[in-house]
Parts: structure tokens; sequence; C-alpha cells
């Protein structure tokens, strides 16, 4: 019986992949609105119902794709230490990195969509929200302060990271991590001195 479920399972996890590939696949070329159940469907190579046994329709795919990443993110930062993330955020881009790492098909397309502005400020303003609390009990600073370290960091790392899957990619993703640290850390500066 528990052979059965694991097959299920995987079966389950593999046509969720498909379907969340697909559709990642679909936002770099429409929006949101234009992408149907059909073709989420074709490109992921399963039927309609199946699609529906899982989501009721594209914009619960998006709320599940978009808990996804948060919760993935937010397992990265959960038990961050945010004083020594101010001096040095290198662990935090690596963990970072490994998750884009883990599915950069995914990501990839994820980072590439255009004109899905929506899609990436709710993600951007989810990890803003998971963070701020942890960060303002550890880093005694005024509420306006906090917002703008947040603000330039993730919409800042968001930016550059979909800058790097849409370009020739001629630094590794590991380089890139490295460098977005030190430019949180030192600005500017920090990374002309390097």
């Amino acid at each position: 019986m528990e052979k059965i479920q694991r097959k299920m399972d995987r079966r389950v996890i593999k046509t969720k992949k498909a379907i969340r590939n697909a559709f990642a696949e679909l936002l770099v070329e429409k929006e949101v609105s234009q992408i149907t159940v059909k073709n989420i469907a074709e490109i992921a190579n399963i039927n309609r119902k199946t699609f529906y046994s899982y989501y009721s329709d594209v914009y619960e795919l998006v709320d599940d794709i978009e808990n996804d990443i948060v919760s993935a993110f937010d397992e990265v930062l959960v038990d961050v230490d945010f004083c020594l993330w101010l001096q040095d955020p290198r662990e935090i881009f690596i963990r970072l990195t490994n998750i884009i790492n883990s599915d950069l098909d995914f990501y990839s397309h994820i980072m590439k969509m255009h004109g899905n502005v929506g899609l990436t400020s709710k993600i951007i303003d989810a990890i803003k929200q998971r963070i701020k609390q942890p960060f303002t009990e550890q880093i005694k600073t005024d509420e306006a302060t906090t917002a703008l370290i947040l603000d330039y960091s993730i919409s800042g790392m968001v930016a550059v990271y979909q800058k790097w899957f849409n370009s020739n990619r001629t630094k590794s993703l590991d380089e890139l991590s490295q460098q977005i640290s030190l430019i949180i850390v030192s600005g500017m500066n920090g990374l002309l001195r390097g």
C-alpha cells in the first residue's frame, strides 16, 4: 500500500511540476490574464481534466506558485541573524542561489516574465512581510528606515536576478550573488574597490 502511495505521490509531484513549468513558460510571452487552462495543458502534455483535479483555475495556480516561492524563501530566512546579515549577507545569497538552482528552468521562466509586474510585486511584498518582523526584532530602527532597507535590498535583488536571467549570463549565479551581497553591505564603493 505504501509503495502505491509513494508512486502516486511522485506522479502528483511530477504532474504539478509540469503544470507549473508550463505556466511559467507561458508567462514569458503572455500576461496572466491571457493564459488559459488549455494553453497550460497543451504545454504540460496533460488534459484539462487533470489540471482541474489540482486547481480550479489559473489564478489558483498563481496563488499556489506564489505561496511556494514565498515558503521556499521563508525557509531560508527563518533562522537568519539579521545583525550578522547586515555585516555579511553572503550566506543568505548562497541559500537563495541554492533555491534557484534547485529548479533553474522554473525560476528562469519566472524571472524572464515581461509585463507580469503584479506577480513579481506580490512575491517581493510577501518576502518583505516575512522578513519585516524578525528584522525589526533584531535591528532597532524606525519603521521608515526598515521599509527603506527592505525595499532597497529585496527589490534590488529581484531586479538584478531578473536582469541576469534575461542576459547572456556571462557571470555565474554564484558570482552574481556575491556581488549583490557586497553591494548590500558596502554599497557601490565596496563593489568598485573589490
